[in-house]
């Protein structure tokens, strides 16, 4: 069901356009002003944007300024008019779980490393965060369940010591087995959010894309296990997906680590699209040790049980990037899921899976043939119009 601010999108547009799909005023004469007041739609014309600032102090600031981003979101969520808010958020850092549920919302930023978000959630203890006690999701430092918004200038990171939990030997009684954390979450309402010039830093599961359609773009992604996963499409173009060291020991020509699980539905053409993104590593990630991804397929709730949803078919394409050579030669690899006698013995397949790497270059882009047979779109023209469909800048 489209939200109240989604049906005024359609009505007007923020310059006082009509939007498509609602007809074309006549602009010549009073009879065609007159036939268009008889034959359109009446809507009320939406105000112009608001603007409010967070500062770590605010002082003497006019009333628009509040001290943390959450509050700030509140007040914008309290404006019903429809019109776009900005949010200007000044340099300093911001330890706190904000939540973006009002559609057209700027969240902008002094700039990556000036304006720091962060919070140290995980999900072995996050449930209470989330509405259905799920802890992964409930990790999250900003979560966006809202369309049309735009992030930019911001560091978004999850602080929690996951090394210091990876350190520790399997067994151990002190070490945790859910060290998921999540830097940000695109929930099951988000749709055409944007992020631009934003640094996402994690370990386990940085991004999580639950939602609808995520651009972002001349961005930083860094983690190590997992870390940009999930059902929604991204389309990262022109960032640096940075992969992230462990302390766990390490056998070579293993896997340690793995950039994307998506777990796409079949029903969805595009899943999670990199274009033109740089493939590095921070100091202390072996060569050959990384995938460039694997297959998720959530435990869902069926009316015959509990098990890997067999549709989360995951789609993943790297189209034209620079590949390091952190990556492993096979650059895919399997992943388990749940099996219907509750264990985790089902095992899903690179090779079962719509993969696709096109016009890769780098010291990892050369690779060996594991039998990846899936051919999908590789027109990133065609890709962008796809994803683009509906969508407003």
């Amino acid at each position: 069901m489209a939200s109240a601010s989604s049906q005024r999108d359609r009505q007007l547009s923020q310059s006082g356009r009509c939007e498509e799909g609602e007809g074309e005023v006549i602009r010549t004469g009073f009879l065609g002003l007159a036939a268009a007041a008889i034959f359109l739609p009446a809507f009320t014309p939406v105000p112009g944007p608001r603007e409010l600032t967070v500062r770590p102090v605010c002082g003497k600031a006019a009333r628009s300024c509040y001290p943390s981003i959450a509050a700030a979101l509140k007040a914008a969520t309290a404006d019903r008019s429809g019109r776009w808010v900005t949010i200007g958020i000044a340099p300093g850092d911001y330890r706190e779980k904000p939540v973006v549920t009002r559609d057209r919302v700027r969240l902008i930023g002094s700039g990556q490393g000036k304006t720091r978000l962060h919070f140290d959630a995980v999900a072995q203890t996050a449930k209470a965060y989330h509405r259905a006690g799920w802890g992964t999701p409930g990790s999250a430092t900003l979560t966006i369940d809202a369309q049309d918004v735009t992030v930019t200038g911001i560091t978004v990171e999850n602080r929690y010591d996951y090394l210091a939990n990876d350190r520790l030997p399997d067994g151990d009684p002190a070490k945790i087995g859910n060290p998921q954390a999540v830097a940000l979450l695109l929930d099951i309402h988000s749709d055409r959010v944007l992020l631009d010039r934003v640094d996402l830093l994690g370990y386990q599961d940085t991004l999580f894309a639950n939602g609808g359609r995520g651009l972002i773009r001349n961005s930083l992604i860094a983690g190590n296990i997992d870390f940009i996963f999930g059902n929604g499409q991204l389309l990262i173009e022109d960032s640096e997906i940075r992969s992230r060291r462990r302390s766990a020991s390490y056998t070579p020509g293993e896997f340690q680590s793995f950039i994307a699980a998506p777990s796409t539905q079949l029903s969805q053409e595009h899943g999670i699209i990199f274009y033109r993104a740089r493939l590095t590593r921070e100091a202390g990630v072996p060569d050959g040790a990384v995938a460039l991804a694997r297959p998720w397929h959530p435990t869902t709730s069926f009316a015959d049980g509990r098990y890997a949803d067999p549709r989360a078919v995951g789609q993943v394409s790297f189209i034209d990037c620079i590949i390091g050579p952190h990556i492993h030669p096979d650059h895919w690899t399997e992943m388990k899921g749940t099996a219907r006698d509750g264990t985790m013995r089902d095992v899903f397949l690179a090779q079962d899976s719509r993969f696709l790497e096109v016009g890769s270059r780098g010291p990892g882009s050369r690779k060996r043939d594991i039998g990846l047979t899936w051919n999908g779109e590789v027109d990133i023209h065609r890709i962008r119009a796809a994803f683009f469909r509906g969508w407003r800048f």
